[in-house]
């Protein structure tokens, strides 16, 4: 497999996991807000930095992702499809 698929493939899940990550601290900050917050009613540091990096990461492994996907010759993926066909490749319609 080449190099690039493989990188391509890790933002892709480093993407995914991120979104996944981001969602499921969010629930918990939902439900449990006291120890995220400082006695004047603030969001700590680390609380803070969970919620912007885990987005910003999960943007920017997108962006880096679809790069690679360039870099890699490969097609737009489709909906359950893990690795498309390559880009010279036509599409098959109704499969």
């Amino acid at each position: 497999m080449n190099t690039s698929i493989l990188l391509w493939l890790f933002l892709r899940a480093l993407r995914w996991l991120s979104w996944i990550a981001f969602l499921v601290w969010s629930v918990y900050f939902h439900f449990d807000r006291a120890p995220h917050l400082n006695s004047f009613g603030h969001l700590l540091l680390r609380t803070e930095m969970m919620f912007f990096g885990l987005a910003t990461l999960a943007v920017f492994s997108g962006f880096f992702e679809t790069m690679m996907r360039d870099r890699a010759g490969l097609a737009r993926t489709r909906f359950g499809e893990l690795i498309p066909s390559s880009a010279s490749e036509p599409l098959r319609e109704g499969v």
